[in-house]
């Protein structure tokens, strides 16, 4: 294995080669990178992957961890555990939504989506291309991490490593492409690992980039910078230099100069955010208050454990740096410029120097401290801002605020407690700017009228492909105890089902997951006709215990930008119908059963008011019968599904304006669909009905993989006339809509069908079963007001459907139909919903 590594150690696409066979693929290079770009690369397929490795560094017992091993930098099994519980945490989905969201707005930033939709412009984050890292050889997970957030922005990438590391980031990043059943991670990722000085394979890989990060100090920069062709972005991550501020009120205070000698030993002074320099806000004159503050941080700096005997290893130059500048500092203390305390053995020293200039500190413990009044802060610093990293400020909330104003303004890039200087947080920008932007092009697309309907571009030029989904099927018991599970950190909001078959199901969200979920239903209101600049919409959806049907449209809303009356259903109907008169509402928002009743209950008032044109239905279907009445007595002209989802999924399909009926789009962006047969957990064949089981792609907070949310349906071939690739299916009712009555199946949906076909009934309907003495009994209960006479009614459905008058004739079960008022009929206390079929046996 070692003889291996060491002659194959480059990593090209997959494959480990050798120096021979990296110098005949760099020749090619430019090929190679533009057949990977041939195919974009959807984020999910980096965070899935990414995730994976996260979870695998996590665990003890994996073989990621054994192989991986060998590679990791010299250290004690603390150290080693703690570098790969960085990773870890980095690499987990977690941390890297929580970058995406801060730094490009959102978990999938590379597909076209309108950023306003009112209008049909379409924008997106696209890579820069190829993008070329020189990582640097002093910090083990720089390279690999920084080769990721080239991935997470989709770019091939090409990593210089130093001839002095070891391979880490060749096999790190092997084991993450191993994660990518695509092998899409695989095309993008290629590690050389070769010294600065063969600037013939520098120039190779630089020359087809399209953006080059560099990560080094000044004459690292140069001497990339040379080989930068005109046009590409060069990205500096160079050395910076930080310092502390300190006010008159944190002087004295103890807690403040051990938690400055904490930041000062932390990683011996190598972070670019540990502090160099010290000053305290008082003028040169004092130099009573200088060197008292000088001898307090000594001494807390001698307090501290000493330094591993790997960091007291210099080389020559760090060594002559080091000595250089305590000689230097120490000849001026008899010009009364400067006070040298160092310890005996060297590990520490801090230089007070009455100067206020800011002073690169030799780092290894060395601390500069120095006056600087904060009148005089800007002028001091500004001199130096292309250097200024962090700024550590002790003092009063006043002070703080006001200081960070200013050092700001001087140029540091980040403010920090002092004490936390080399602490960050996840999505945190780097020396002022976000990484990801700088490895992206912001794009745009102008389109015409004809666009109108379609949300994002990507849809008409290529289905979302996803790995197929692994793992047991889980029911609505298994997912409940997933979220008894859920770490409290991700349950932010929490919503109840509406009840509709069974008892009210709690389901939980991180903001984050409800955000990306309110925007793939927005796009899929504008893909059902929605137009955000004409439409005037009342929200009738429920509200209330929970339930989150009005709050989700009012959300949708809210993105869309539409105009928006949010009455929320309620039983004064007359008082909700002079609403939508006297604000001129011309779309409806709500259940079926709701509308429905509103409708006919003050018909006279809506229909002398005349401006109703859309319906936008949720959580129960119409019936064909049923839009018929709608467009011939209301006049409406536009009757869509507003959404297919479900309380716990959130939001799985939608409507576009070429679809009827029960027939929707997957969102394909949040979720894999499978379909499988009814009694065995296999696939049903193409075009077959089954249970739909959905598997949620983009959630942070909750994994729900193959969840069987107790619908039945049925795929649809070919591709929709709207042109959009999102797969296609139809609902075909619930599970609990097929009734085990009497030896036989019945099904719920076939009785809405009869009655509409056969009696052209527009009404509610819903089926009521209960257990008598000697048989069990089946009651169809129609509304008042649109049903046909009930003797006439239970003929024709006694004629129409087969197995229920076999039954009947058996003897099996007593059958009636039953004519009721429509506020009678049972329904779910919290949405509203009609509950299709009422289950009195039990």
């Amino acid at each position: 294995m070692t003889d291996t590594i060491n002659l194959n150690h480059h990593y090209w696409q997959g494959t480990f080669i050798g120096d021979d066979e990296a110098a005949r693929r760099l020749a090619t290079l430019p090929a190679a990178v533009e057949a990977a770009l041939a195919a974009p690369l959807d984020t999910e397929t980096v965070l899935a992957a990414c995730d994976a490795l996260s979870r695998a560094l996590r665990d003890p017992g994996h073989r990621v961890r054994e192989r991986l091993a060998p590679h990791l930098p010299e250290g004690g099994d603390a150290d080693r555990e703690e570098l790969l519980a960085e990773l870890a945490e980095f690499l987990g989905r977690s941390s890297l939504t929580r970058k995406l969201r801060r730094e490009l707005g959102g978990t999938a930033p590379q597909r076209l989506s309108r950023p306003d939709a009112k209008e049909t412009v379409y924008e997106a984050w696209a890579p820069v291309g190829l993008v070329a890292h020189i990582a640097p050889g002093n910090a083990a997970t720089v390279a690999p991490l920084s080769l990721i957030e080239g991935l997470l922005a989709g770019n091939v990438n090409v990593l210089k490593t130093s001839s002095a590391d070891t391979f880490l980031a060749q096999h790190l990043l092997a084991e993450l492409a191993a994660q990518d059943p695509t092998g899409a991670l695989a095309e993008r990722i290629i590690v050389l690992r070769f010294p600065s000085s063969r600037q013939d394979w520098l120039r190779l890989m630089c020359a087809p980039a399209d953006a080059v990060a560099v990560w080094g100090g000044e004459s690292a920069v140069e001497g990339v910078a040379a080989h930068v062709p005109a046009g590409c972005r060069l990205v500096e991550w160079g050395h910076k230099i930080s310092f502390a501020y300190v006010t008159q009120d944190a002087w004295a205070d103890e807690a403040t100069v051990a938690a400055l000698a904490e930041d000062v030993c932390l990683f011996e002074q190598q972070a670019c955010s540990s502090p160099q320099v010290v000053y305290l806000d008082t003028d040169a004159a004092d130099t009573d208050v200088l060197h008292a503050f000088a001898e307090r941080l000594a001494a807390a700096l001698a307090a501290r454990p000493a330094p591993a005997a790997s960091d007291r290893d210099l080389d020559p130059a760090e060594y002559a740096e080091l000595t250089t500048t305590e000689h230097l500092a120490r000849l001026e203390e008899h010009l009364g410029l400067t006070r040298v305390l160092a310890a005996p053995d060297g590990t520490w020293r801090v230089m007070a120097d009455t100067r206020p200039a800011l002073t690169a500190s030799p780092l290894h413990r060395s601390v500069w401290v120095k006056p600087l009044p904060r009148k005089d802060l800007i002028a001091a610093l500004r001199p130096m801002r292309r250097y200024l990293q962090t700024a550590g400020i002790a003092g009063s909330r006043t002070d703080i605020a006001e200081l960070s104003a200013l050092v700001l303004a001087a140029g540091a890039t980040r403010v920090t407690p002092v004490g936390a200087m080399t602490a960050g947080y996840a999505g945190e920008p780097h020396d002022g700017v976000y990484a990801l932007q700088r490895y992206s092009r912001r794009v745009a697309v102008q389109a015409d009228a004809r666009f109108a309907a379609t949300a994002c571009l990507d849809d008409l030029a290529r289905p979302a492909l996803f790995p197929p989904p692994t793992g047991p099927l889980l029911d609505k018991a298994a997912v409940q105890d997933l979220n008894r599970g859920v770490d409290r950190g991700d349950a932010e909001l929490y919503f109840r089902s509406g009840g509709s078959t069974g008892t009210p199901a709690l389901s939980l969200f991180t903001y984050e997951d409800y955000d990306t979920q309110m925007h793939a239903a927005a796009r899929g209101l504008l893909a059902a006709g929605y137009d955000p600049a004409r439409d005037r919409t009342a929200n009738l959806f429920y509200c209330g215990g929970m339930y989150g049907g009005f709050i989700s449209f009012f959300s949708i809303l809210e993105r869309l930008g539409g105009v928006q009356m949010p009455m929320a259903a309620g039983p004064d109907h007359r008082a909700t119908a002079e609403m939508i008169a006297a604000y001129e509402v011309d779309t409806l928002f709500g259940m079926p059963s709701y509308l429905w009743q509103l409708l006919h209950e003050e018909a006279d008032l809506l229909r002398s008011y005349g401006g109703l044109r859309k319906i936008y239905y949720g959580g129960e279907h119409f019936t064909e019968e049923q839009r018929r009445t709608l467009t011939e007595t209301f006049g409406i002209e536009v009757i869509h599904s507003i959404t297919y989802g479900s309380t716990d999924l959130g939001p799985l399909g939608y409507q576009c304006t070429e679809s009827g009926g029960s027939v929707h789009h997957l969102h394909a962006d949040l979720h894999t669909l499978e379909i499988v047969d009814t009694d065995e957990d296999r696939p049903v064949a193409p075009g077959e009905t089954g249970r739909l089981v959905f598997t949620t792609r983009a959630r942070r907070g909750q994994h729900l993989d193959r969840y069987v949310i107790g619908d039945l349906g049925r795929a649809l071939p070919g591709r929709c006339p709207c042109g959009s690739h999102a797969p296609r299916f139809e609902l075909l009712g619930r599970l609990g809509e097929v009734m085990r009555v009497a030896t036989y199946f019945l099904n719920y949906r076939r009785f809405v069908a009869i009655a509409g076909e056969h009696l052209g009934y527009v009404g509610e309907l819903q089926a009521v079963l209960t257990a008598g003495a000697a048989r069990e009994g089946l009651a169809v209960r129609l509304e008042s007001g649109h049903a046909p006479d009930p003797d006439r009614a239970r003929e024709e459905f006694l004629a129409a459907y087969p197995e229920l008058r076999s039954a009947v004739e058996e003897r099996l079960l007593d059958f009636a139909v039953e004519v009721v008022d429509g506020a009678g009929l049972d329904r779910t206390a919290t949405s509203g919903k009609l509950l299709a079929v009422v289950d009195r046996r039990r």
